[in-house]
């Protein structure tokens, strides 16, 4: 028997009802990722090696029979770290021949609220600029200061690296610890725009400065800033941003201007939990890339995940991220939910589509999972929480009102939803459509004071019904300011 007291399950990220295959997909992800000749991040050996006795032990069904009989009892649901709840629009589907609509509201937050104890984690950066013709001026002058500005605020257990990139990437400050910032400052002085955009180029070499020095007790991540369009290699830089979620480094998108493609960059920063923001005029680049990294200190907990298997008959629609940083989340069997913050809770709202066929016993079983996080100030895997969503069958629908906490979720997300489907209308040529679409959004945000994009809402419903296309700004002030107003009261639990 193993002397050891490491909890083997948690070192895998696995329950404990575990089955053999689900334990050795874990063990071949946690020593693909923690294998010495990979991975030479301090202390990664030492998880490697525990990684293999973990496996060792519970691959082979008699220890681990032996081994589980030495364990404590398990407390359901119940998890040191993180503390979860979960919220329903109704509290029972009704026996009906239609399709019906279930939205759930996960919150999750530290378990214990640590924000003063906890010292912030270090990070591992890296600024990918664009520095093509297009960026020259204003854009340029301010972005070498802001990147000048973040090299000053670096802490010494902190990593930064820069890359610039045109049709071609340089990498301006290699990653690395013990830094000369007063060469890399004069190396950041010198960038010159040329050249067009390529974004896969910087995202490619921003990866690989990450990964020199990839360190799970790090805050791994990439923040892109463009002005612009790429052409030909989106689905490149796409599977470049599925192979950063595997190796847990995240990517957020910044968008300066109105010549970029604002989907392209929601799903390239999407596919790892991150964000994309609107960047309107240069004098802002500043406080964005200052906001973001003041957030990336924050972290409590990042790669935070959901892993499930859809149920029959049950569709998970639609995934929203209400806070700490508004934005769609991919719907896929492993979603990235984003970060957790020490001081902000994660606010994700699911929508599932439930078939009549799924309603044939007394309960039904929305979604079964597993929800995984990262949490940098601990050295070992965290242990997974089941997720399971339960609501129950009955003949006549409840007269009780939602939760709270579900009606100003879904009240946050309808402005949003409403610029989508008028965005979509307008891509299928229903210009008409598209237009009352928005005339709809522009009657609600006056209602709720915001005389300001209710205005360009009505502008831009003029444009199509006019023009039959949308104004050179018009979509995008729409899209990123109903999103910015998810966060209108975001900093607390929704209550």
């Amino acid at each position: 028997m193993p002397s050891s007291n490491l909890d083997y399950y948690s070192v895998l990220g696995v329950l404990r009802d575990a089955t053999q295959e689900e334990i050795k997909r874990a063990y071949l992800e946690a020593a693909q990722r923690l294998h010495p000749d990979k991975n030479t991040a301090a202390g990664e050996t030492e998880l490697f090696l525990e990684v293999q006795q973990a496996y060792e032990v519970l691959s082979n069904p008699k220890r681990r029979t032996q081994y589980d009989s030495t364990l404590p009892p398990e407390a359901a649901g119940v998890n040191k770290f993180i503390r979860y709840e979960t919220y329903y629009s109704r509290p029972d589907l009704v026996k009906i021949g239609e399709d019906q609509l279930l939205y759930v509201l996960l919150e999750m937050e530290p378990s214990v609220k640590q924000s003063g104890s906890l010292p912030a984690p270090p990070l591992n950066l890296c600024l990918v600029l664009d520095r093509s013709t297009s960026m020259q001026g204003e854009k340029m002058d301010i972005l070498k200061s802001t990147a000048i500005q973040l090299l000053r605020n670096m802490r010494p257990q902190d990593v930064l690296s820069v890359v610039t990139f045109s049709d071609r990437a340089e990498v301006i400050v290699p990653a690395s610890i013990s830094l000369d910032k007063r060469r890399q400052e004069g190396n950041i002085q010198m960038i010159q725009p040329s050249g067009g955009t390529e974004i896969f180029q910087g995202l490619n070499a921003g990866m690989k400065e990450v990964t020199r020095t990839l360190d799970p007790s790090r805050v791994n991540h990439i923040i892109l800033l463009t002005d612009g369009n790429t052409y030909g290699d989106e689905k490149a830089c796409l599977k470049l941003a599925e192979q950063a979620a595997s190796m847990n480094i995240g990517i957020s998108g910044m968008g300066i201007g109105n010549e970029w493609n604002d989907i392209f960059l929601d799903a390239l920063a999407g596919k790892t939990g991150g964000t994309s923001v609107y960047i309107t005029e240069p004098r802002d680049i500043e406080r964005f890339l200052i906001d973001k990294f003041k957030a990336l200190t924050n972290t409590y907990a990042n790669e935070v995940s959901i892993d499930f298997k859809e149920q029959e008959n049950i569709r998970l629609n639609f995934a929203f991220r209400l806070q700490p940083e508004g934005g769609q989340i991919e719907v896929a069997p492993h979603i990235n939910l984003g970060p957790i913050f020490r001081e902000l809770p994660l606010h994700v709202l699911l929508e599932f589509i439930v078939s009549p066929d799924a309603l044939n016993g007394t309960d039904v079983l929305v979604l079964d999972g597993l929800m995984k996080a990262s949490i940098t100030s601990q050295s070992m895997p965290i242990p997974p929480i089941r997720l399971r969503l339960t609501r129950k069958v009955v003949q006549n629908l409840s007269a009780d009102p939602p939760p709270t906490q579900v009606l100003k979720a879904l009240s946050r997300l309808t402005l949003y939803r409403m610029q989508e489907r008028a965005q979509a209308a307008a891509n299928d040529g229903q210009f008409d459509v598209a237009a009352k679409h928005l005339q709809n959004l522009a009657t609600h945000l006056l209602s709720q004071g915001e005389t300001s994009i209710a205005k360009t809402a009505l502008l831009e419903a003029q444009n199509l019904e006019n023009m039959k296309s949308w104004s050179t700004s018009g979509i995008k002030d729409i899209k990123y300011k109903t999103r910015s107003l998810l966060l209108g009261s975001g900093k607390e639990k929704i209550s």
